[in-house]
């Protein structure tokens, strides 16, 4: 029931968490009764055009399904999409993943995948800013960009012919991640959207869901556009040379007690919601936030039963909400 944590539930703690999750899966068997497989299920088809893809298998003159997921179907394609599949990339997903070699013009990233990505040097925006050919020299200094066990934003560009993928970072969203906490839940409780980076401008964060399942939660940081930057620097030269002056001497900064507490209460949520195997996106964790808050709850007290109960019990509520409104 719960997926990689265990905790002690109460008798009446028990009770009130199978209620929850019965009655979520009533509400998810109403929707998807007709799409829902399980192993040796007939699938309906059109038995002269159809086309038998990934997880079917034709049987005694019937289609059935090999996993258990949900029937897509593409034109004439009839495949079954798994419902807890491994990382499968497409090209433009947003990932996050952490450098575990710096090779050879190109870092090697751990993305939760079958195989290791790479992100070349000249996939990437070098930090002076300017796009130029990469020389000997920007190769020898590819330490002072990203160093083993660094946390790192990309996106997916292709892929290599041994199967590996290819990252790109040339936008200024891309790059290395700090001051925050990075997660790893099942990929398949991340579903594709049109947009992955969040700010949260009430907690002071930026939240970053990658779709092969690593999820960043760390203190917000302004997004500096380097052409702007240079023309700026140009139309005044006086205020770069002082502005580099104070670089210099600036003393580090770090993330305020209270933006932590928030970064801690945000990855408990998320936890909490990866646990109980819902899908993860910014309303839910929104919501189970706002629940923890509301019930006056200490971060480390969201990692207990009886708040795992609760969250389930307001899922619950919500798409029994949700569905009367339909």
């Amino acid at each position: 029931m719960m997926r990689g944590i265990q905790l002690s539930f109460s008798n009446t703690q028990k009770l009130r968490l199978e209620k929850a999750l019965a009655q979520l899966e009533s509400l998810s068997s109403k929707v998807n009764s007709n799409a829902t497989v399980i192993v040796a299920d007939t699938i309906p088809v059109d038995e002269d055009a159809a086309l038998k893809g990934h997880g079917t298998l034709e049987m005694d003159k019937n289609v059935v399904a090999t996993v258990c997921g949900v029937v897509e179907r593409v034109n004439k394609l009839v495949y079954v999409r798994s419902f807890r599949a491994r990382y499968k990339p497409e090209i433009g997903d947003i990932i996050v993943g952490r450098v575990i070699e710096v090779a050879q013009k190109r870092w090697r990233l751990e993305i939760n995948f079958s195989q290791d990505a790479v992100l070349m040097l000249s996939s990437m925006n070098l930090p002076d800013g300017i796009q130029r050919r990469r020389t000997a020299i920007d190769e020898l200094n590819m330490r002072s960009i990203f160093v083993e066990s660094d946390v790192i934003c990309a996106e997916v560009r292709g892929f290599q012919h041994d199967g590996s993928l290819h990252l790109q970072a040339r936008s200024q969203k891309y790059g290395k991640l700090e001051r925050g906490k990075l997660l790893k839940i099942p990929p398949y409780l991340v579903k594709r959207r049109k947009q992955h980076f969040h700010h949260l401008d009430q907690y002071g964060v930026d939240l970053i869901f990658g779709c092969n399942g690593f999820i960043w939660v760390g203190e917000h940081v302004e997004v500096k556009d380097a052409m702007l930057e240079d023309q700026v620097n140009k139309s005044d030269p006086q205020n770069t040379q002082s502005a580099s002056l104070l670089g210099s001497s600036e003393e580090p900064t770090y993330t305020p007690l209270e933006i932590r507490q928030y970064i801690c209460r945000i990855a408990n949520a998320i936890t909490v919601f990866s646990a109980l195997g819902f899908m993860v996106n910014l309303e839910a964790v929104m919501e189970t936030v706002t629940l923890s808050l509301s019930l006056n709850l200490g971060v480390h007290e969201m990692l207990e039963a009886e708040f795992h109960v609760r969250v389930a019990e307001q899922e619950a509520e919500r798409r029994s909400t949700s569905t009367r409104r339909k």
